[in-house]
């Protein structure tokens, strides 16, 4: 009895203690424990490529950079493309007849009705020059904030759709309503004199003027919709989140700056935007973990 207890005791001893060198398990990309009980997620092993497609913290300075550039960029080549006026008022004209044609072109009833009501034009006006930034920063904030293992995929979504975007300006140039002559449409900017717009004064020379398909307007309004519809807990948050895009429609209509069918280019591109980032992170933004742990090392097991 007494041996048997000896022998146990010098093999518990002499039982090797786990190896500090070798790699931490990983636990998966939500951050729930791995097999030995921790949260952190050790990412030091894996390959680069594998990194990038996987979750993780958003980094402060490099995302301001990175929006900065990339909305830089974004103007230089949409400003870039030719203004083919000709091409971009033929085809414009082609939207218009076809819209009635179908019998929906509402477009022009619209304009008059709303510019008909001077308060509610003038705040038309100002929100579309204002709100198109506001409110899509405003969202891109509060993803890093509350939102982190989300973010990448999100912005993805919305990047993708911007560069798309540039493929249609340059392919279909497009004049906007209020650029049509002999139509009627109103061009409520010019004549309710309200500032912000890229359309009018001198801001006129440093924006292209026929780039109209798609909308960008409905291809931003609707990824912050979703977005917020998708991830907000409070339900007037939710409301909100769906009433934005159907709101900015009725602007970008009333204002003439958009015909109808410019919402549907900006849903494409949309679309567009959220198979990318299934593509790469394989996975909608929304199905993601909410938060992801910072990679480091693990300690190694004291005995």
């Amino acid at each position: 009895m007494g041996e048997l207890t000896v022998k146990t005791q010098v093999s518990r001893r002499a039982t090797p203690s786990p190896r500090t060198d070798e790699p931490a398990q990983r636990s998966d990309v939500s951050g729930t424990p791995d097999s030995s009980g921790s949260t952190v997620v050790a990412t030091t092993r894996r390959p680069l490529w594998q990194r990038l497609r996987s979750p993780h913290r958003p980094h402060f300075w490099f995302e301001i950079a990175l929006i900065g550039v990339s909305y830089w960029v974004y103007s230089l080549i949409r400003n870039a493309v030719p203004e083919q006026r000709v091409e971009a008022l033929n085809n414009a004209a082609w939207i218009w007849h076809a819209e009635r044609t179908a019998g929906l072109g509402f477009e022009l009833a619209v304009n008059h009705a709303v510019d008909s009501v001077p308060w509610l034009i003038v705040a038309m006006n100002y929100y579309y020059a204002t709100l198109h930034f506001i409110v899509t920063i405003g969202v891109l904030v509060w993803l890093y904030r509350r939102h982190p293992g989300r973010y990448a995929a999100a912005r993805l979504v919305i990047f993708a759709t911007t560069a798309v975007a540039l493929l249609g300006y340059y392919l279909f140039p497009l004049a906007p309503p209020r650029l049509m002559r002999g139509t009627r449409f109103i061009d409520t900017v010019a004549v309710h004199q309200t500032w912000g717009s890229l359309s009018s004064g001198n801001l006129k020379s440093v924006s292209n003027q026929y780039a109209a398909m798609p909308s960008m307007h409905i291809g931003w309004s609707l990824w912050c919709g979703l977005t917020i519809f998708a991830l907000a807990s409070a339900p007037w948050a939710k409301i909100l989140g769906l009433l934005y895009p159907a709101v900015t429609l009725l602007v970008i209509v009333s204002t003439a700056n958009h015909f109808w069918l410019d919402a549907v280019g900006g849903m494409v591109c949309l679309a567009f935007g959220f198979a990318v980032s299934y593509a790469w992170y394989d996975s909608l933004p929304y199905q993601l973990p909410q938060y992801v742990s910072r990679s480091r090392r693990r300690r190694p097991a004291t005995a």
